[in-house]
């Protein structure tokens, strides 16, 4: 995690609150999408956050994030609402894909299929 300590706490308090609204979901707009924030990085002026959301069990990832990019102005509006008190400014929210997961997963499985020889076959060459 980059950034001064301003921007940490700031990002650390809007991953809090974007958790909450996105668990929430009044509108029911993500449908059964199991969503999580992963990260939130924010601008030197707290102008921008950059969001990671990770998505689990999603097939079309692409599509969710379609649906989230258009109902951001509400999410905002929510992040505005539950932060206002605290901040100067409420930021503009840009949307990421986290792979990281995914990404894991398959470094793991790519392990798990090496085929290395144990010791015992390298002494008897």
């Amino acid at each position: 995690m980059s950034g001064s300590i301003r921007q940490q706490k700031f990002s650390k308090l809007v991953l809090k609150e974007l958790s909450d609204i996105f668990q929430q979901d009044k509108r029911g707009f993500l449908g059964n999408a199991f969503i999580t924030i992963s990260d939130v990085l924010v601008s030197p002026d707290l102008g921008i956050a950059r969001v990671y959301v990770s998505m689990m069990l999603v097939q079309d990832k692409q599509a969710v994030l379609d649906k989230i990019n258009a109902h951001k102005s509400e999410i905002r509006k929510a992040l505005g609402d539950k932060i206002r008190k605290q901040v100067r400014v409420i930021p503009d929210l840009v949307f990421f894909i986290d792979e990281l997961q995914e990404q894991a997963t398959k470094m793991d499985a790519l392990i798990e299929s090496l085929k290395i020889p144990s010791e015992s076959t390298k002494k008897g060459e």
